[in-house]
């Protein structure tokens, strides 16, 4: 797959329409199968300074690829515009993503733009990042300081040479480690490490990565490999069920499951039955959760998709860059969303080869 075509995908969107009268929010917005809006996922940057097989493998995101210039991207007063909008019609929660969003310059400035933006019931915005963490421990102190809460840490596998092999640079194990330390020595927390697992790659790491991370701080969570976008050449046999996942690391350290923290949650939980802490598990294809799904995200140029699996956005920027007011682009989304049908993973249950075969927009691109 070349560059062409995923920036094709990326820019299949234009400006939605206003309804008229326009109208007020409630901070009650639901769409078509009565899913709230709670959660904004904001993509602050395309670039990233790994190249993870899932992600942004390098066949694809190679020296010659065209990132975005940095007039396309949304500045930080336009996101916390976008974002204030969003809130009015009932979001709580915002999660900043890349790429990587520590690439983003001056971040700490956005963040503490977003940090004091209240829900509609005026209590303070849940403000959290995903990174890589290669750049965390050299940024934990200023982003705490920022206003940000916590942190989710991608990490793949505790051994140096499959770590390296998933993210296909030269970044270790190590460093992300004190990353983690770092930030959790701030206060960003509860940090959540979050690992793709790969069958053939790096499902040999659920074990270790659960004996490391039992008994500490920190929430272990694994991610079913997803079929995001079409650069990951991703097919259903590397898939490793969360099944599979419980069922190896209950043969060794025995699991309970937990009842989720809020409906719409990603990850179902599990606690280890002496007490010693949980792990998450993100089951997009064997178990889909799209019937609670409320989270929409925002593109670094201003794009807004339903679905992490869409194949196509609506251009908030546009709206922005004509002049548009907040109650014209308050009355746009609201329509949006109550159009929302978007029920992808729950389709590909039944429909896995034919659906794995359409354009969808790259998770590089939104974010995961």
């Amino acid at each position: 797959m070349s560059e062409k075509v995923i920036m094709m995908t990326a820019q299949r969107a234009s400006a939605p329409a206003i309804p008229f009268p326009l109208e007020a929010p409630t901070g009650l917005l639901a769409d078509r199968l009565a899913r709230p809006l709670h959660d904004l996922r904001i993509s602050v940057t395309d670039r990233c300074n790994f190249r993870c097989v899932y992600c942004m493998p390098k066949a694809v995101f190679n020296n010659d690829y065209q990132y975005l210039p940095h007039t396309a991207l949304l500045s930080f007063e336009e996101i916390t515009r976008i974002a204030r909008i969003f809130i009015a019609h009932g979001v709580e929660k915002i999660r900043l993503t890349g790429g990587e969003p520590l690439l983003r310059k001056n971040l700490e400035r956005l963040i503490g733009m977003l940090a004091e933006l209240k829900t509609v019931s005026g209590k303070p915005l849940d403000l959290t990042l995903t990174t890589n963490a290669s750049l965390l421990a050299r940024k934990a102190q200023s982003l705490r300081d920022a206003g940000l809460q916590r942190v989710t840490v991608s990490l793949d596998a505790l051994d140096n040479a499959t770590f390296q092999r998933m993210n296909d640079v030269d970044f270790t194990v190590d460093d992300v480690l004190k990353g983690i330390d770092v930030a959790h020595q701030v206060g960003l927390g509860p940090i959540k490490i979050n690992m793709v697992v790969k069958g053939g790659m790096n499902d040999q790491e659920i074990l270790p990565m659960a004996r490391y991370f039992k008994d500490t701080p920190y929430i272990l969570r694994f991610i079913e490999y997803m079929d995001v976008g079409a650069s990951n050449g991703w097919k259903m046999d590397e898939v490793i069920p969360s099944s599979e996942v419980v069922r190896r690391i209950g043969a060794e350290l025995p699991l309970a499951p937990v009842a989720a923290n809020y409906s719409g949650e990603t990850a179902a939980r599990w606690r280890y039955a002496d007490g010693s802490g949980e792990i998450g598990l993100i089951s997009s294809v064997t178990q889909a959760f799209c019937s609670d799904c409320s989270r929409a995200r925002l593109s670094t140029e201003g794009k807004v998709y339903t679905c992490l699996f869409a194949s196509g956005g609506y251009d908030l920027r546009a709206l922005l860059r004509a002049g548009r007011n907040d109650a014209e682009i308050s009355t746009a989304l609201a329509h949006l969303w109550r159009a929302r049908g978007d029920r992808y993973s729950e389709l590909r249950t039944n429909d896995t080869d034919g659906l794995a075969r359409g354009a969808r927009v790259e998770m590089s691109y939104i974010g995961g």
